[in-house]
């Protein structure tokens, strides 16, 4: 082969060969095997065609095989994040002026997390935050962000987050409308089907006559702002419908206990000064603390708050401790490891600011936890997130009914 033929090759398959390792660093399990298959396949074609300069020549082509493998590993880089959020709105058939048959509309808000694997919320992140000016992961380093979700994912094999939250918004559905209220509950997500603004639509083409949206979050944050901005482009009041939002549940009194009757559900026979409790935070870099304060002091506030319901309960307060999955500190893996070695048997452990099973709560923390130096006597036991225990319910219900008709009219 001519040495020009050899740098005709060299280019578009080094350039393949950095777009096709995007490709498997984020594509979907089922086509994870092809795509590594034909990143190998074109790396080692890079390699052959380059293998045959000599001396000097050859040192170019490696240099030029870098550039070029770098350019398709930033431009599939750059395609991936630039995927456009899918998820569809029906389309809004109500008309101003009709009054609606009556009843509310309770929107249930939530994050949400794909079941299978699905990178689409992150991508969203990524480019609020870029919108913003906050710092977060380097974009050349992404595609690495995202393969490591997908090793998540597939160590627990799926999420539980979204089918969860469907089952709590049918269990408030089922407590207001035994209180005598003429509800219908709509579950929404940020980050999965069907989107907040999607289930407002829905809401007033089945006739809501008010909507009120029920915020299942820890706090004020990103979170919560970017589903309201999504819900109020609807433009409800355009239509005569009031829209009314309840505000996270931080400082919900009835959350804090359902955080002691779960432990007090694990706990058996173990008395109360044997057990330990860590409580974990989601945490959030210190940058984004200028732009969402909130996020953090109601992070904070819920566990503090929290680990005095236990010590009114009669747990021990040096036995109780907080710590964040990131960002913060002190990290997850010195907490526990402090709380274990602190004479207990059994350490319990929450995803605090998590409100239904999700990867963090099913993964990130319990890896977290067996990272830690855990004495072979003490029992770690992952009580994971707010899920649909009686008492998250009941909290959320507490935030919703102030806000509806008085029962009757």
């Amino acid at each position: 082969m001519s040495s020009l033929a050899r740098w005709i090759l060299l280019v578009p398959l080094a350039a393949a060969a950095g777009w096709s390792a995007v490709w498997y660093l984020t594509t979907s399990p089922v086509s994870m095997a092809r795509a590594l298959t034909a990143t190998l396949v074109l790396a080692f074609a890079a390699v052959g065609v380059a293998s045959g300069f000599r001396g000097r020549p050859l040192a170019a082509a490696v240099v030029v095989a870098l550039v070029a493998a770098s350019a398709g590993y930033l431009g599939n880089t750059a395609v991936v994040l630039g995927r456009e959020d899918d998820r569809e709105v029906p389309t809004l058939t109500r008309q101003p002026g009709d009054p609606g048959d009556g009843h509310t509309a309770v929107v249930y808000f939530t994050h949400g997390e794909p079941e299978t694997y699905d990178p689409i919320g992150w991508l969203n992140q990524f480019r609020e935050f870029d919108e913003q000016g906050i710092a977060f992961v380097p974009f050349p380093v992404r595609p690495l962000f995202l393969h490591a979700l997908r090793d998540a994912y597939l160590e627990v094999g799926s999420s539980q987050h979204g089918r969860r939250h469907v089952d709590m918004a049918a269990d408030l559905e089922d407590t207001l409308r035994a209180a005598g209220h003429d509800v219908r509950v709509y579950p929404s997500f940020l980050d999965a089907d069907p989107r907040p603004d999607a289930a407002v639509v829905r809401a007033l083409n089945e006739g809501a006559s008010q909507v009120v949206v029920a915020e299942v979050f820890v706090s004020i944050s990103n979170h919560t702002a970017e589903g309201e901005h999504l819900i109020r482009e609807v433009d409800t009041e355009s239509l005569g419908v009031p829209l009314t939002f309840t505000g996270p549940l931080w400082d919900s009194a009835t959350l804090h206990q359902m955080f002691v009757e779960k432990a007090e559900e694990a706990r058996g026979q173990t008395p109360r000064d044997r057990v330990a409790v860590l409580l974990v935070g989601h945490g959030q870099p210190d940058e984004w603390d200028a732009e969402w304060p909130t996020e953090t002091e109601h992070e904070l506030a819920l566990r503090t708050s929290v680990i005095d319901a236990l010590v009114e309960k009669g747990y021990t307060r040096e036995h109780l401790g907080l710590a964040w999955m990131e960002f913060k500190e002190p990290e997850v893996r010195e907490e526990a490891a402090a709380l274990a070695a602190s004479g207990v048997e059994k350490l319990f452990y929450f995803s605090a600011g998590i409100s239904a099973e999700s990867i963090h709560s099913q993964y990130d923390v319990p890896e977290m936890i067996a990272a830690a130096r855990i004495p072979p006597g003490v029992q770690a036991v992952n009580l994971g997130a707010w899920n649909d225990h009686p008492l998250t319910i009941r909290a959320i219900a507490e935030r919703v009914e102030p806000l509806l008709p008085p029962r009757g009219d």
